[in-house]
């Protein structure tokens, strides 16, 4: 028995240039698969340290201690470096490196200072 042959059509399609979709985009706005990812794990990261925030929120309303208030405020000022990288980076079209590598690592210092805080004069 012959081995099972697949139509060829769209492995010459791909090999010439791919499908016309009759959209046209500039290979520089189309993000890289590094990019891609940056995006994913930052996003992944936001969402996170969103949620901690909110969680640590709900437990100074619910309790009144102090802690709980700065451990948000850490995960807020970490959240924001990476967001603030994030854009900053994809506006700029990643010049600039060392500037975005200075705030992120800035703004995440300090946001781990603050949770390193609220462990230290936890009640």
């Amino acid at each position: 028995m012959p081995a099972r042959r697949f139509p060829v059509v769209i492995s010459r399609d791909i090999r010439e240039g791919g499908f016309n979709t009759g959209v046209s985009v500039p290979p520089s706005t189309v993000p890289t698969v590094i990019e891609t990812l940056y995006i994913v794990s930052t996003l992944v990261f936001v969402v996170a340290g969103l949620t901690m925030v909110g969680m640590a929120m709900r437990a100074y309303v619910q309790t009144s201690r102090q802690a709980m208030l700065h451990l948000s405020l850490g995960f807020s000022l970490a959240v924001a470096g990476a967001t603030a990288t994030m854009i900053s980076a994809f506006l700029t079209g990643f010049s600039g490196t060392r500037s975005l590598l200075l705030v992120n690592s800035g703004l995440t210092t300090f946001g781990f200072l603050f949770v390193m805080y609220s462990l230290v004069v936890y009640e």
